[in-house]
């Protein structure tokens, strides 16, 4: 929690109260405050969390689902939100996980074949408060400036604006906090489900000669994910986040991946410590918080970003071929460049906006690990040749360069051009 100078200003943005909910308020910790109307649950409530946003034009239900966004009231930059409603089939986990939502304008219409539902219906059966009709592009530009904040999302109107930013204030945030412990899974299991329909028109890079048997440590998993592993010729078993090392070696993996997932990295102290063990011992492929967790399992330090990396179109360099792919990202902290340097890490991708790190692999031990989200959902499939490589690292016993990176991407693009050329498109 930040100190700030007293409570003395409030910022209030009335857009659009087209919509007819109760009136609900969104208080920061720096005394700045929001009116709108609340959809979802309207019932008298005030939840606390980090207020962060989202640059994405799609795929509100998926960013809903993502464990990774536990403890945050998430903005959506985009400015008319719930225009094709919600359908069981594009959900990233077993229930909503955001605190709350932030949307510009709720659409009156939900218009697509596979909606059966509206956003707010949805939202209310979840316990889920919203709040439309506030400028949220008024408050990205403060997140933005002064970085992350705390904030209350309220329908209390028995609260004084002043008690709202007080409680904003008291808010725990994210710092020193495992979460992760509130979305993991709480015994093992088998995931068998691949992509599907859900097959990017890439097409099909064809499977190894025998399934790699696959442990996937859960630390908030998306489904996209899992279905990825499973797409590419994994047999997955999904661990809790706290699993033993020894207890993992017991499933005799041919590999281990370390999922995504909500907060700070710095205390998921079970995870981190069973990397510590078992990197060497096996080829290991981190995604995002699974990069931080490898990152300091090998003694790097770890930062939380000003604003965070929330979005489907953040540009990443590979600093060995000096290709750019265009990356869905979802986090809130980063591991430092220079320390992951010190500890023998070799970074291999770097986010071009910032220079912060977003990817590296182990030249001596088959580790490597990206920031960004190769599954996408929501967001573009550059990235999908990144399984291709988890793949070909079982198979070799060593990390994967930048080249071999590469050389698997351009398959990725072969194959894709074959699938449109059959096509006639």
């Amino acid at each position: 929690m930040r100190a700030y100078g007293r409570y003395t200003t409030v910022h209030m943005a009335i857009i659009d109260h087209a919509h007819d909910g109760p009136a609900a308020r969104l208080a920061l910790e720096d005394g700045s405050l929001f009116r709108g109307r609340a959809f979802g649950d309207l019932t008298p409530r005030s939840i606390d969390g980090e207020v962060c946003f989202n640059t994405s034009m799609t795929g509100y239900q998926e960013i809903l689902t993502d464990p990774s966004y536990l403890g945050q009231i998430v903005t959506m930059t985009y400015p008319l939100i719930g225009n094709y409603g919600v359908n069981p089939e594009d959900l990233e986990s077993r229930q909503i996980f955001v605190r709350g939502f932030i949307v510009r304008e709720l659409s009156d219409a939900a218009s697509n074949f596979r909606a059966d539902q509206k956003l707010e219906t949805w939202l209310a059966s979840q316990n889920v408060t919203g709040i439309t009709g506030i400028d949220t592009r008024a408050l990205v530009r403060k997140l933005r400036t002064t970085g992350a904040m705390d904030g209350v999302l309220s329908t209390d109107s028995k609260l004084s604006d002043a008690d709202l930013v007080e409680m904003a204030r008291q808010s725990p945030g994210l710092l020193d906090r495992d979460i992760v412990k509130d979305v993991t899974i709480r015994q093992p299991m088998r995931w068998d489900k691949d992509l599907g329909t859900w097959r990017p028109i890439q097409g099909q890079v064809p499977a190894p000669d025998r399934p790699f048997n696959v442990v996937a440590i859960d630390c908030g998993a998306k489904r996209n994910i899992l279905r990825n592993l499973v797409d590419t010729g994994c047999n997955v078993t999904l661990v809790p986040y706290d699993t033993p090392p020894e207890k993992i070696l017991e499933y005799k993996p041919d590999g281990l991946f370390v999922s995504n997932g909500p907060g700070d990295p710095d205390p998921v102290t079970p995870t981190i410590n069973s990397l510590r063990q078992l990197k060497g011992k096996v080829p290991i492929f981190g995604i995002c918080l699974g990069l931080q967790l490898l990152g300091l399992a090998m003694g790097a330090n770890r930062f939380k970003l000003k604003f965070g990396h929330r979005g489907g179109n953040q540009p990443v360099q590979n600093l060995h071929t000096r290709k750019v792919e265009i990356t869905s990202q979802n986090h809130g902290f980063g591991i430092e460049l220079e320390s992951l340097r010190k500890v023998g890490g070799e970074p291999t991708h770097v986010n071009l906006n910032d220079g912060t790190l977003e990817g590296f692999r182990h030249p001596d031990m088959p580790i490597f690990a990206v920031q960004y989200h190769p599954e996408a959902s929501p967001g573009p499939h550059d990235a999908r040749y990144l399984f291709d490589c988890f793949i070909n690292m079982m198979s070799s016993g060593r990390s994967p360069t930048g080249q071999e990176m590469d050389a698997a991407q351009r398959q990725r693009n072969s194959v894709s051009s074959v699938v449109h050329a059959a096509a006639g498109t």
